[in-house]
């Protein structure tokens, strides 16, 4: 196997749903989002231990993914967050994976595929936008939108979701835009109530709500980034604490390589593509068979510093398609196939997290870890 690898530790991602299940209500449904190749951490593998540790439902984005897990064996509900074209829509029917739908048109495409597949009661989940303005029919819209779904004999509301924003945000404006999604998705319900049809599962809350708003749960929680370890923006672990909540998540993917040779470096020579980085003075540096094909975005550099020997080294120079090179100084003890760790939990190695790495790049940990390529072997420890 390939030294440059992405351990996944199901032991942290099995904590993490404890964890989340610790904030929810016995009663509340907890869908676990494996979109992405669950951010990286490899889809199956992931929806199986998540499914074993009581998810009852696993979202994701396109259809593929859905299919890829009734392939791998999953059996139980699949929410598809986003759209599809006509073309795949015969696919989500025959996978049985339950769509967003959210106007006319829409509709009427499930309706029609249903039908000819001679489905009576094909189940879809109706979006209703609140403000993220992505997809959705308006609040308004709700009860002449579930009544459309009603007349469709060949299809069944089976619940209603939305998504919020800002709720990964603790600014007080933001706070209280969550609270006005929340109202105004639970006014959608009403009125399809009010029309005589049953909304089904009612769905709002994501991460950040999941950790900070448990006023918001309703039927069904979508737990994303916290599944995977880390904390959604500012409701980070201390925020969290002063509110009074305990929610100890851990990184579940750690991201290592070997140290591919050691190379002595004269002052003044310069490193990489672009010579955008020179020696100051004699040094070493290590080379690692890691770059952005992989998911070490050229964006990391300057900034990043990868673990090798319990110690953090610079990456310098531009990060290459297939390598990066980072300098040691005059550390006599670091030599080739020495392990070299760029992120993950505490016990891989590392000594950063994902979190870090976003924070030096100006981004999110999401992106961290769904860059990790498909190229990268992933190795599962308990």
């Amino acid at each position: 196997m390939r030294c440059t690898k992405a351990v996944i530790f199901m032991k942290n991602l099995q904590n993490n749903i404890s964890v989340i299940r610790s904030c929810i209500k016995p009663a509340t449904k907890l869908c676990i989002a494996v979109k992405a190749d669950a951010y990286g951490h490899g889809a199956v593998a992931v929806a199986t231990a998540a499914v074993k540790s009581g998810a009852d439902y696993l979202a994701v984005a396109t259809v593929d993914e859905g299919i890829e897990l009734r392939a791998g064996g999953i059996t139980c509900p699949i929410l598809m967050l986003s759209l599809c074209s006509p073309a795949e829509i015969p696919a989500v029917i025959n996978y049985t994976i339950t769509p967003f739908v959210f106007d006319e048109e829409y509709i009427s495409l499930y309706e029609t595929a249903a039908r000819k597949k001679g489905i009576s009661r094909f189940k879809v989940f109706l979006a209703v936008d609140t403000g993220m303005s992505r997809i959705g029919c308006s609040p308004e819209e709700a009860r002449s939108m579930a009544e459309y779904i009603q007349r469709c004999p060949h299809l069944k509301l089976c619940g209603m979701a939305t998504h919020f924003a800002v709720s990964d945000s603790t600014a007080a404006e933001n706070l209280k835009f969550t609270e006005q999604q929340f109202n105004s998705f639970k006014k959608a319900a009403a009125f399809v109530r009010e029309a005589g049809i049953d909304p089904g599962i009612l769905t709002c809350s994501n991460s950040a709500a999941i950790l900070l708003h448990p006023e918001m749960q309703l039927d069904m929680v979508r737990a994303g980034i916290i599944t995977y370890g880390y904390y959604p923006d500012q409701v980070t672990e201390n925020y969290l604490r002063e509110q009074g909540v305990t929610a100890p998540l851990k990184p579940v993917m750690a991201l290592e390589t070997e140290v591919a040779a050691v190379r002595t470096l004269s002052k003044g020579c310069s490193v990489s593509y672009g010579r955008t980085w020179s020696a100051a003075e004699n040094t070493t540096l290590a080379v690692l068979p890691l770059g952005y094909a992989d998911g070490l975005l050229r964006k990391y550099s300057p900034g990043l510093k990868i673990s090798i020997q319990g110690k953090l080294y610079p990456v310098r120079g531009r990060i290459c398609m297939d390598q990066c090179m980072v300098e040691t100084g005059s550390c006599p003890q670091i030599s080739r196939w020495d392990k070299a760790v760029v992120f993950g939990p505490a016990e891989s190695g590392a000594l950063s997290t994902a979190d870090d790495i976003a924070a030096a790049a100006e981004t999110i940990s999401y992106e961290v870890l769904t860059s990790i390529s498909k190229r990268v072997p992933r190795v599962y420890r308990d």
